[in-house]
C-alpha cells in the first residue's frame, strides 16, 4: 500500500474511534472536522507531488529531445 492510502486509513480510524468516544454531538463534529482538514490536504500535496514528477519528466524529455 502506498503512503496516501495508510494515511487516509488512518485518518477513517482515528475519525471512528473519536465519533465512538465523544458523545456529544457539537464536540464531535471538532475532531472529525480537523481529521478532514488533514485527509484533504494529504490529498492536495500528492496532487502536487504528482503534478510536479510529471513535469519533471516532461522536462527531461524536452531537454534529450533538443539535444539530439
Amino acid at each position: 500500500m502506498n503512503r496516501l492510502a495508510v494515511a487516509l486509513i488512518a485518518y477513517a480510524v482515528l475519525g471512528v474511534l473519536s465519533w465512538l468516544t465523544i458523545s456529544d454531538t457539537r464536540i464531535r463534529a471538532v475532531p472529525l472536522g480537523i481529521l478532514a482538514l488533514f485527509a484533504v490536504r494529504s490529498i492536495m500535496r500528492r496532487n502536487d507531488t504528482m503534478q510536479a514528477d510529471k513535469a519533471d519528466a516532461e522536462d527531461e524529455e524536452s531537454k534529450d529531445l533538443a539535444e539530439s
